[in-house]
């Protein structure tokens, strides 16, 4: 994989694992498994995040329900089907087990990525500023990851006037959030979204970095 492509989607997060690592898929003879991170917040709130980690980084009990880990990786994306319906799942890709740092911030993304959907903007009932943008992030073998994003308050009336096509380098953290959705017979589900929460966005152009928006 290319430098560039290792720096454009960079995450650290540190937590306890919540489930018992759960069979996934295989890649050249090597299993991967997904484990659920409960990651705190600097408000106490948790958030609950999807990780797929190799069998060759389970040794150990590194994830046993219970323990707490530190891990380096990449925020990547996959499409799954369901009842014949793609649906684009979001999960933590591990590269590494690294030690804890108490002064570091628990839940850290930084992506460098280009915007592929018009961003949506929106205020709450309380007139709370919102906007959402999907940020293309490209990855080796000529993939790219599609990662939902979040932006609030002056960012998300900055984030509404880029336009497709922009390239950014994002800031921030991944969350977890719940939803409610009606299906097809009228009941209501409870549904868990993930997105990356901005902090700090700036949009770069040919010429160098132009313009910038923080929280």
């Amino acid at each position: 994989m290319k430098i560039e492509q290792m720096n454009n989607n960079r995450v650290y997060l540190s937590g306890t694992v919540e489930s018992v690592p759960t069979y996934s898929h295989e890649t050249f003879g090597e299993a991967f498994y997904e484990v659920m991170l409960l990651v705190p917040r600097l408000s106490n709130h948790l958030d609950r995040v999807p990780v797929t980690v190799s069998e060759k980084l389970l040794t150990g009990g590194r994830f046993d329900i219970g323990k707490y880990v530190c891990i380096k990786g990449q925020f990547r994306s996959y499409n799954k089907l369901e009842n014949e319906k793609s649906k684009l799942m979001l999960t933590v890709f591990v590269r590494e087990i690294c030690d804890f740092e108490e002064d570091m911030n628990p839940n850290v993304i930084e992506i460098t990525g280009y915007i592929c959907k018009e961003p949506t903007y929106r205020t709450t009932p309380f007139n709370r500023e919102i906007c959402d943008v999907l940020i293309a992030v490209n990855r080796a073998y000529n993939k790219s990851d599609y990662l939902p994003c979040i932006a609030w308050g002056r960012n998300a009336k900055y984030v509404s006037e880029l336009t497709v096509g922009t390239k950014v380098n994002i800031v921030g953290r991944i969350q977890s959030r719940e939803y409610q959705k009606h299906n097809e017979s009228g009941e209501v589900l409870t549904r868990v979204a993930y997105e990356v929460s901005i902090n700090k966005i700036i949009e770069e152009k040919q010429e160098g970095i132009i313009l910038e928006g923080e929280a």
